[in-house]
Formats: C-alpha cells, sequence, structure tokens
C-alpha cells in the first residue's frame, strides 16, 4: 500500500512541479514588465496598471481562479478553456502567472527604486545610455536586494499550487485526498506534506546559497 500511495503522489507532484514551474516562467518576465509600466511616467499607462495589481492583491487567489476559469462561460457564453484536463490546467496557469506577476512586480519596483539615484547620475556621467545604466549598474544591486522577499514568494507558490484543485486540476493533495475515498485511509493526505516540505527545503537552500554568492555587493 504504501508503495501505491507513493507512486500515486508522485504522479500528482508532478502537476504541481509543472505548474509551479511554468508558472515562473511566465510570471517573472511578466513581473519586471508590469513593474516598468507601475513606474511608468504616463499616466495612462501607470493607472490601470496599479489598479490592476491593487485589485490581483487585494483578492484571494482562489476567487481569482474560479472567476478565469469559470468566467469566460457565464459571461460569454462560450467555455473558452474546454472540459478537458489540458484546459483546466490552462486556465489554473493564467490564473496563477497573473497573481504571481503581480507580487513580483511590487518587488522589482521596490528593488529598482531602492537605488540611489547617483547612480544613475553617476553612469550618466560616464557618458551610458539609460539601458546600459540598468543592465550594467542597477541590474545586480536590484537582484541582490529582491532575493530574500522573491524566495518568500516562490516558496508561497508551493503551497498555493493546492489551490488549482478547486477546479479539478490534478496535483498532490487531489491525489492524496482519492484515497479517502478509496480506501477510507487519511494517512496519504498528510504524507503529501512530506513532499512540500522536501521541495520548499531544497529551494531553501537554493535561495541562501545565491544570497551568499551575491554578498559582494555589502
Amino acid at each position: 500500500m504504501f508503495l501505491t500511495v507513493t507512486l500515486s503522489l508522485l504522479e500528482g507532484f508532478l502537476g504541481t512541479i509543472k505548474l509551479f514551474a511554468l508558472t515562473l516562467l511566465f510570471a517573472l518576465p511578466l513581473g519586471l514588465v508590469i513593474s516598468f509600466g507601475s513606474m511608468s511616467k504616463l499616466s495612462v499607462i501607470r493607472l490601470p496598471i496599479r489598479f490592476l495589481i491593487w485589485v490581483i492583491r487585494g483578492t484571494p487567489l482562489l476567487l481569482q481562479l474560479l472567476v478565469i476559469y469559470y468566467g469566460p462561460g457565464i459571461l460569454l457564453g462560450n467555455n473558452l478553456w474546454g472540459g478537458s484536463s489540458g484546459g483546466r490546467f490552462a486556465a489554473a496557469l493564467v490564473a496563477f502567472v497573473i497573481n504571481y506577476a503581480c507580487y513580483f512586480s511590487e518587488i522589482y519596483r521596490g528593488g529598482i527604486q531602492s537605488i540611489p539615484a547617483g547612480q544613475y547620475e553617476a553612469g550618466q556621467v560616464l557618458g551610458m545610455t539609460r539601458s546600459q545604466i540598468f543592465r550594467k549598474v542597477v541590474l545586480l544591486q536590484v537582484i541582490k536586494r529582491i532575493v530574500p522577499p522573491m524566495s518568500n514568494e516562490i516558496i508561497t507558490l508551493v503551497k498555493d499550487t493546492s489551490l488549482a484543485r478547486v477546479i479539478a486540476v490534478y496535483e498532490i493533495i487531489w491525489n492524496g485526498q482519492a484515497f479517502i475515498k478509496s480506501s477510507g485511509i487519511i494517512w496519504p493526505l498528510f504524507y503529501t506534506g512530506a513532499f512540500y516540505l522536501i521541495f520548499s527545503g531544497l529551494l531553501s537552500l537554493l535561495f541562501g546559497y545565491i544570497e551568499k554568492k551575491l554578498d559582494y555587493f555589502r
């Protein structure tokens, strides 16, 4: 029984890892783009983006999942995602990417705005363009400053993937809960915690290593 449960949970954990990895792949660069928009001097760009960030950060991810998955079918009369598992996964991915991109954007914005204005001015005196100043002077310092808050959000993402089960996306907790119905046992549900703990622990070690590598900015 233990082997059967382990194999089932591993299968579910692959779904968790897939959602986690794809969310990071799209949300990290999108968050940077959104942060630039939120800092734009043009109010026609800045204000809508700031409003979007406010809405996303002020409402539960669970609610966003339900709205994105069921919303098109109710409002447009057309089930945009279809009824397949692939469609449900795509809806969950869109919700996670939008949510985490908005959170990441605020971390990026805080990191960028924390760099003293004198460093931008020094780069201009040396004849560097704005893009050169950002890439060669600002970027590495920003990375150093955002690693701790970014690591917290990424570890939170590991646990938040469990919310995808609300729209029937198969992940590790879904598989663990299935044994309650099929076999009348609950320990596989607690067993899922070991997978989260191990994965979160590995991520913590990775981010600790990255922080040590960036210590040259002290």
